[in-house]
């Protein structure tokens, strides 16, 4: 199923570019499934944004798509890049930070179309957090793919819009194919001149330490965390919970909400 690269070169590129491409590493019965729950939640999480008077008709994009049994949570239960995101987390253990489907829609303009990165806080030679984006349809110059400034990941400040345009590389490749990057590289969406939807699945992992865009563990609940594999309650956040209350936080270490192990 994978193209494979040895985690040496893994480490070359991430440490160089900021990113890395796998082509053809998801299988096409998985590629179709996770292209129609995007779309679902889109339409789910659309209703929300026009509910609330976030807008008016929904932007396309969904935002912790987690948890309705669907093949994002096979996908997320499935680990397919565990070793290089241990790789890039020094070993240490890391945890799901966001879920967000984008629909790629034809001729819209959103926040993705800006130039930006998806962390906050920078701390130069510390890695702490990574971005997965899985391809569900072919990502070309046409139909917008994503643009990367590559290296940006070791500077602080944003580049201008002419600089970016004029250094930026553009992530192309066939459905099924899949990008890490540095969660600090500078990019953005590219604009989609064609007349279909470009989607993806576009995920981030962090140090257990930060906190998630939403708390999975407790949306998710106890129950249906027994039923998971001791990997994926890692990744979802179970082993570093903070307790609410004296009676969480007064657990023997075996039972205790938040692990030695999460930093």
């Amino acid at each position: 199923m994978y193209d494979l690269m040895d985690v040496e070169s893994f480490d070359k590129e991430m440490i160089e570019k900021g990113w890395v491409l796998f082509r053809n590493v998801i299988p096409d019965s998985m590629i179709h499934d996770l292209r129609e729950d995007c779309l679902k939640w889109i339409a789910i999480c659309s209703e929300y944004q026009i509910k609330n008077n976030i807008n008016e008709a929904g932007d396309g994009t969904a935002h912790q798509a987690v948890g309705r049994g669907d093949s994002i949570d096979t996908f997320l239960d499935m680990h397919f890049f565990h070793e290089y995101l241990l790789r890039f987390f020094d070993g240490k253990p890391y945890a799901l930070n966001a879920c967000t489907p984008v629909g790629g829609f034809p001729n819209v303009n959103i926040y993705i179309h800006k130039i930006h990165r998806d962390v906050g806080t920078y701390i130069p030679g510390y890695r702490l957090r990574v971005n997965m984006l899985v391809m569900l349809d072919d990502f070309t110059l046409e139909n917008g793919a994503t643009k990367v400034l590559s290296g940006a990941h070791l500077r602080a400040e944003k580049p201008s819009d002419q600089d970016f345009d004029k250094e930026c590389d553009t992530i192309l490749g066939p459905a099924g194919s899949v990008a890490l990057f540095d969660s600090y590289l500078w990019h953005k969406g590219g604009a989609n001149a064609s007349s279909k939807n470009r989607v993806a699945l576009t995920l981030s992992f962090g140090r257990p330490f930060i906190k998630p865009q939403l708390d999975y563990a407790r949306m998710l609940g106890e129950e249906y965390g027994k039923g998971l594999s001791e990997l994926t309650r890692q990744v979802l956040g179970y082993n570093c919970r903070v307790p609410t209350n004296h009676e969480e936080w007064y657990k023997p270490i075996e039972k205790r909400l938040y692990h030695a192990n999460q930093g």
